[in-house]
């Protein structure tokens, strides 16, 4: 498998997991202190879902830095790997988000 299929995959599920295992974390946090667990999960897997993305893709700056330095070279092609990147780790951070309200009912908040 390419070295870039690899990264978009690995991008993709390291959010996706950020966002699931923060939100069931935070479930068994709420109800070691007796608050409802749905509610916690919902706010922690909305509030987390930037987070799953800088830690996905390395950082927020990294990226931002190869996209500035190569897009006003002329070289487009790392230019569009970075946003690839960067949307399919947003892609599994929404994904896991979405998840985690199938989960606890539809509930927003």
């Amino acid at each position: 498998m390419s070295n870039f299929l690899t990264k978009v995959i690995m991008d993709f599920f390291i959010a996706f997991g950020i966002v699931i295992g923060g939100a069931m974390v935070g479930g068994i946090g709420a109800v070691v202190t007796l608050q409802p667990p749905t509610h916690t999960m919902l706010d922690v897997a909305s509030r987390i879902k930037i987070w799953a993305l800088a830690a996905a893709v390395g950082g927020t700056i990294d990226p931002m830095r190869v996209i500035e330095s190569n897009f006003f070279d002329g070289n487009l092609s790392p230019v569009i790997k970075q946003i690839c990147f960067l949307l399919f780790a947003f892609l599994g951070a929404h994904m896991g988000s979405e998840l985690v309200r199938w989960m606890c009912g539809g509930n927003r908040g």
